[in-house]
């Protein structure tokens, strides 16, 4: 998400860039950094938006795509505020503001794309997506065996999906996270879409999670149901949560809650 200092970020929105600074090349996807020093400044922010994980910020030649990833953030202060620990990327706006990158783990990354379609085109709906009914989505796990687990968070499957929102989306629907999708019921399909939507309205309503060292101001994660509780009772029946990797991705469910049957 964009953190404000004392803006908030649409007022991004007419401002013109006049000049940027990479301070961790790797943080630039694409393209390279003279490129990009060349072809972004001059141009002016028409827009801001959000496809799965990625942020959008519509330019009038070119889109600025960022993908936060583990750690990522952005703020937007005052271009003399001093350069912050872990800042990878600066765009300075001719106002006297500037847009700041920030990264951590270093595991974020940049693009500037003349069409979006090129980094997002393989990106499947969006959960709150209108045309993704409860039919729809039935349909959708029927042509896969695959789990559930690794399945919802396939990018191609299912837009912006992450870990923690699958592992507590699977526990509120009653889900196995190894359940092959294709045995997957009506009924089953509509209970999963609804908490899957329930959970990202939750984790919106409490500006996300903050984990790890990395405090980005969530409150999400005082209201987990499973998610980095091993060991702890489930808020449902009281049994031991328990901890697996599947595709290499801690997972978090409760066995009697979410029996694979």
């Amino acid at each position: 998400m964009l953190r404000e200092g004392s803006l908030d970020y649409p007022t991004l929105v007419g401002k013109s860039i006049a000049s940027t600074q990479v301070l961790w090349e790797r943080t630039l996807a694409f393209p390279g950094v003279v490129e990009f020093y060349a072809r972004l400044p001059g141009q002016t922010i028409t827009d801001i938006g959000r496809r799965g994980k990625f942020l959008m910020i519509l330019l009038s030649l070119d889109t600025l795509l960022l993908h936060l990833r583990m750690s990522g953030d952005v703020r937007v202060e005052a271009q003399e505020m001093p350069i912050a620990l872990h800042d990878r990327l600066l765009v300075n706006f001719d106002d006297g503001l500037r847009l700041v990158f920030n990264d951590t783990r270093k595991f974020g990354r940049v693009w500037l794309v003349g069409d979006a379609r090129e980094i997002l085109g393989n990106l499947g709906p969006e959960p709150f997506d209108d045309e993704l009914t409860p039919l729809e989505f039935y349909r959708r796990l029927h042509t896969t065996r695959r789990q559930l687990k690794p399945l919802l968070l396939d990018q191609s499957f299912l837009a912006g999906l992450g870990n923690i929102y699958t592992d507590e989306s699977l526990h509120l629907a009653h889900l196995h996270p190894l359940t092959p999708a294709n045995e997957v019921s009506p009924d089953q399909a509509e209970r999963l879409l609804g908490a899957i939507h329930q959970i990202l309205e939750d984790g919106i309503r409490h500006n996300g999670a903050s984990i790890d060292w990395v405090d980005r101001g969530g409150g999400f994660q005082n209201y987990f149901r499973v998610y980095d509780r091993a060991g702890e009772p489930c808020p449902e029946c009281g049994s031991s949560i328990q901890r697996m990797v599947v595709g290499q991705r801690g997972t978090h469910f409760c066995p009697t809650c979410q029996p694979l049957t």
